[in-house]
């Protein structure tokens, strides 16, 4: 059974119609051209979006490490008045009851 060119083209063009085949062609003739153009063009607009991300990271980073000092500083800060608190209520209670003591 021998498949005749012109039915293969056929069903193609009834499948994807005339502007799919058009550009279909259009693409393979032209990908020699369009690939390296788009290459120039791309690289450098990935290496710009890759060091605007390493940029981004880096002052992030910055920030969370001042965060979390300024929150360890905070924990301790209440640590400290917690502890200055108890130590107040515990001289009141010998103060006014110093049988417990």
């Amino acid at each position: 059974m021998a498949i005749k060119v012109e039915e293969l083209f056929g069903n193609l063009v009834e499948e994807m119609g005339v502007p799919g085949v058009v550009a279909g062609i259009g693409a393979v003739v032209l990908a020699p051209l369009l690939i390296p153009a788009v290459a120039k063009v791309g690289k450098p607009v990935a290496k710009a979006a890759i060091k605007s991300g390493i940029v981004l990271y880096e002052k992030s980073k910055g920030i969370f490490e001042e965060t979390g000092e300024l929150f360890e500083d905070l924990v301790a800060e209440s640590k400290a008045e917690l502890a200055e608190q108890h130590t107040k209520a515990e001289v009141e209670v010998v103060q006014t009851h110093p049988e417990a003591s």
